[in-house]
């Protein structure tokens, strides 16, 4: 291949390397669907591309052939059913079944139609094959675009940028020392939009799942704006888990945040500035919190924060830090109830962050008690440069805990 050919295949597995790593990242954030099927598209993508340019160890020409025409109609099938969950085909009681069953046989049934040819036959058969299920696949994803499902839209992009690339894979296998290296970006670069537009469309589509499930779980007490648990749910949590603790004495880490200045945006901006505020705060919040943290909403200017079983108060602090830092980043705010507005109805806007940090080792603790402290604490916080408030058990007072930077 031409070096410039090598560098567009580069940026296609590097692309692929990193959506593998996002779909770990999704599984270990119990996203379980979405990492699975996002794994599978672009695994099955990139086996196709590393197949098709002569990466697997096969010498012989016929037998390598014949085996790019089994790969073929194999992730063929694979993406075209991929492809099938992603618009909501399969989801009618049955239709799965008659799905899977079609496309298993229309395998079969090219395996075994292949072999009755030679080897390079059989390979043009199968691309065929995989070209005609690529435009099925289109003529699915167009239906339901007309039927207004707006996520078919990026499906229908997919298939569109993946018949590309078969083709172009086609062509390299075919013809493989003298296809122009121009089809060799052509087709690199329609399997990188490929393997985009995909995982968008499935992290679209189960991302609403789990937000539903958040709903399903919680109820009432599901807050959609911060899409944590609300005030009220949180008071539960808190009631359960100091419960728990006084049955089962062990330190429990407690960190309060207050937003102070979310009052003054709604007097200057309205309350949808200020719903934007919070759902941006608390999308920081969740990204930056490790999973073992329980968090909640609090009131409606801050979030609670809550680790069972800790022995350490250093990681505490430490949270609290990370947390100012990255809630503190200013934030440009839609002013209007329409998010499109990109003029004159926007603001930036800084959160004025204070955080309360307590461990409760005190058996007798009660919860009203411990939030009540904490969350005095975090407004005391907002007058310290670190904006970051610790209670001191030996003086009973709250102290400032500032960034130490090392020497």
């Amino acid at each position: 291949m031409d070096k410039l050919a090598y560098g567009f295949w580069g940026f296609y597995f590097g692309l692929t390397a990193l959506i593998l790593a996002g779909a770990a990242v999704t599984f270990a954030r119990s996203l379980h669907r979405i990492s699975l099927n996002a794994a599978l598209s672009a695994t099955a993508s990139a086996f196709f591309a590393f197949a098709f340019l002569g990466g697997l160890p096969i010498s012989d020409e016929d037998t390598l052939a014949r085996f790019l025409a089994h790969v073929a109609l194999v992730v063929s099938a694979v993406l075209a059913y991929l492809l099938f969950i992603i618009v909501g085909t399969v989801a009618r009681p049955g239709m799965r079944d008659r799905v899977l069953l079609a496309l298993a046989g229309m395998v079969l049934a090219g395996v075994a139609v292949g072999w009755q040819l030679s080897a390079r036959h059989a390979l043009v058969l199968s691309m065929a094959t995989a070209c005609a299920l690529g435009v099925i696949a289109l003529v699915v994803a167009v239906r339901h675009v007309l039927r207004g499902d707006r996520l078919a839209w990026t499906a229908a992009a997919g298939v569109f940028f993946v018949l590309i690339a078969i083709a172009g894979m086609g062509w390299i296998a075919l013809d493989r020392t003298h296809v122009p290296w121009q089809v060799h970006a052509i087709s690199a670069m329609a399997g990188s939009a490929y393997v985009v537009t995909m995982a968008s469309a499935l992290w679209i589509r189960y991302a609403y799942l789990n937000e539903l499930h958040q709903v399903m779980v919680h109820g009432p007490g599901y807050d959609p704006v911060t899409r944590m648990r609300s005030h009220t749910e949180t008071g539960h949590m808190l009631g359960d888990a100091f419960k728990r603790y006084r049955s089962e004495p062990t330190s429990m880490g407690v960190i309060v945040l207050s937003i102070g200045n979310l009052y003054a945006l709604e007097k200057l901006h309205g309350m949808a500035a200020v719903n934007h505020a919070l759902f941006v705060c608390a999308g920081r919040l969740r990204r930056t919190a490790p999973l073992r943290y329980e968090i909640g909403r609090l009131s409606t200017d801050g979030f609670v924060m809550l680790l069972r079983n800790c022995n350490d108060s250093g990681q505490l602090i430490q949270l609290a830090h990370r947390v100012v830092a990255h809630l503190s980043k200013s934030v440009v705010l839609n002013t209007n109830l329409d998010a499109a507005r990109r003029e004159n109805e926007q603001t930036r806007w800084e959160a004025d962050i204070g955080i309360g940090v307590l461990l409760v080792s005190d058996p007798a603790a009660k919860a009203s008690m411990t939030l009540a402290t904490c969350r005095a604490m975090s407004r005391t916080a907002m007058t310290y440069a670190s904006r970051v408030a610790w209670f001191d058990q030996h003086s009973g007072e709250a102290v400032e805990m500032p960034v130490f930077k090392p020497s």
